[in-house]
């Protein structure tokens, strides 16, 4: 199922970034391991993904995702490892880039970033985010990308600066308390 230029496969020096599709979301969703592995053509690392980690990044029931994929799953992508020439084959799911859904009507789209344990430290959450604000940005009707995070998590804001994206807000959220909002928006 195709919906605009959502399913592009993206590449970048290091990573092949596959576009999220709902029957990935749905073997997540019901923890079936071993049909994501199926869907995703890849390994998933060990301890990813968790129902928790999912139903924060995708912060919709299953059944707001099945009733309109094409509104939620826009623009969201497995980051998958280039296959090795040793070992083809051995594809591995390193972590995940969503976006919340399609753009608002201000043209802004919200981003979400994530890379398993053993493969963080590396730059592939900024490789792949990059690209995919990229993507983003290069759509129509997209005007901005944004980022949320906590002011003490460093790893994610090394990401955003090296984004080059910049602080427009700070909100309070119930649970979390202090959160940084930053802004790239599209050059003119």
């Amino acid at each position: 199922m195709l919906f605009g230029g959502a399913m592009t496969i993206l590449y970048t020096p290091r990573l092949v970034l596959v576009p999220m599709t709902l029957p990935m979301v749905e073997a997540v969703m019901c923890g079936d391991r071993a049909r994501a592995e199926a869907v995703a053509e890849a390994r998933l690392p060990e301890a990813w993904p968790g129902a928790a980690l999912v139903e924060r990044a995708f912060t919709a029931s299953l059944e707001a995702i099945r009733a309109d994929p094409t509104k939620r799953l826009w623009g969201d992508r497995l980051l998958v490892a280039r296959e090795p020439e040793s070992s083809p084959g051995d594809r591995r799911v390193l972590g995940s880039v969503v976006f919340h859904g399609r753009p608002d009507e201000d043209g802004i789209a919200e981003i979400g970033y994530g890379v398993e344990e053993s493969s963080q430290g590396q730059g592939l959450a900024t490789e792949a985010t990059r690209a995919c604000v990229a993507w983003a940005l290069a759509e129509p009707g997209v005007r901005a990308v944004r980022a949320t995070t906590l002011p003490w998590h460093r790893a994610s804001l090394r990401v955003i600066e090296k984004l080059g994206m910049r602080m427009v807000e700070t909100r309070e959220h119930e649970l979390l308390g202090e959160l940084y909002v930053f802004e790239l928006v599209k050059a003119e």
